[in-house]
């Protein structure tokens, strides 16, 4: 299948048009007169991934790859490194990222992931009834998400209503109605501003609330005919105790 021709069916699924203006979601890498041999999945593009990808195929990711301008592609550095090797296999990159965040990935994570049901949507935050102890939220978030350290703000001992932005949501604060606010990447001051302010926290960590994306997109996929192989980037993080 040519590449222009599953660009028109992502464009179907998540409206490029859509994503924010300061992001850069879309053909990142390719030619649109490519034939395309096979689909693969990730939330990120690193060299491991492009390393196991077979050539001639396309590599939709949830992160753009490219963001600022690049002045200089040495072969030993991020991001460059992977770009070259894609380059050479003849690989596509398209990254579907703010417009896939409000189209699909929030709802997936807290409908299929967490199993609560979408109360209302205004554009990244995903509203639902919670009407549990926070403790009891707290771990039932933790373990669907697969988080054995969940950083928390505690301003509130019962949780009626939450908010959900998968990935990084902390600029959203000010504008979450809710009790209790789902995202990743909370910095100190953010979460001194929440706790002041009455609003619960839940530090869902980037990655692992954004991992679901290749999954979600291989379910949308497959209602057009087409297959996607999934190939996750690694998560950077790792975890050490002091004892």
């Amino acid at each position: 299948m040519k590449l222009e021709q599953i660009l028109k069916t992502l464009d179907t699924i998540s409206p490029f048009d859509s994503q924010a203006e300061w992001d850069n979601s879309g053909l990142c890498i390719g030619d649109k007169e490519m034939d395309v041999c096979a689909i693969y999945l990730s939330l990120d593009a690193d060299k491991a991934v492009i390393e196991r990808m077979e050539e001639n195929a396309l590599l939709i990711v949830h992160h753009p790859p490219i963001f600022k301008g690049l002045k200089a592609l040495p072969s030993d550095r991020y991001p460059s490194n992977f770009l070259l090797s894609a380059v050479k296999k003849n690989i596509a990159i398209v990254s579907m990222h703010t417009n896939y965040d409000v189209s699909h990935l929030n709802r997936y994570v807290l409908e299929t992931v967490l199993g609560y049901t979408l109360l209302e949507q205004d554009g990244y935050l995903c509203y639902f009834d919670v009407e549990a102890s926070f403790d009891d939220f707290a771990k039932r978030v933790a373990e669907k998400l697969d988080i054995s350290h969940m950083p928390v703000v505690q301003s509130h001992t019962y949780i009626k209503k939450a908010a959900l932005c998968t990935g990084s949501g902390a600029d959203l604060i000010p504008e979450v109605k809710a009790d209790c606010f789902l995202t990743g990447d909370i910095k100190y001051h953010s979460a001194k501003e929440a706790y002041e302010n009455g609003l619960s926290l839940f530090d869902v960590k980037h990655y692992e609330s954004e991992r679901f994306f290749a999954a979600s997109l291989q379910k949308e996929l497959q209602n057009y005919g087409l297959n996607g192989i999934i190939a996750n980037s690694k998560n950077p993080f790792s975890t050490i105790s002091k004892g």
